[in-house]
């Protein structure tokens, strides 16, 4: 038993890890996009990490913790895109220029140059 408990804690420490990061590319990214990505995926990462280091370390509350862990797995990526596709529909944009982040027409210039 002793092993889940020093399981537990490592899997929070981690959870916590993730929430930093998350919180740190929050702040760090340029636009509502980038902020969003960073802060659902990290965040999730580190809420999972968390809810379920928590329920290593108490065996009891092990199932509900489980079942925490899965609606945030469920909802936040959902949420996310709800946030993210009516941002778009707002009118809404990326901070950086269209023709910088268009990879593909950068392939088709370089085969129409040979």
């Amino acid at each position: 038993m002793i092993y889940l408990e020093y399981l537990g804690y490592f899997f929070i420490v981690i959870g916590v890890v993730f929430l930093f990061l998350g919180a740190l590319g929050i702040y760090r990214m340029p636009d509502v996009f980038t902020r969003m990505q960073a802060g659902t995926k990290a965040t999730t990462l580190g809420a999972l990490g968390t809810i379920l280091g928590v329920g290593l370390v108490q065996p009891e509350w092990f199932w509900k913790t489980l079942i925490i862990a899965l609606f945030i797995g469920i909802s936040n990526p959902i949420s996310s895109h709800a946030v993210a596709r009516a941002s778009h529909k707002s009118g809404l944009r990326p901070f950086v220029k269209k023709e910088d982040m268009d990879a593909l027409a950068d392939i088709k210039e370089a085969k129409e140059v040979k």
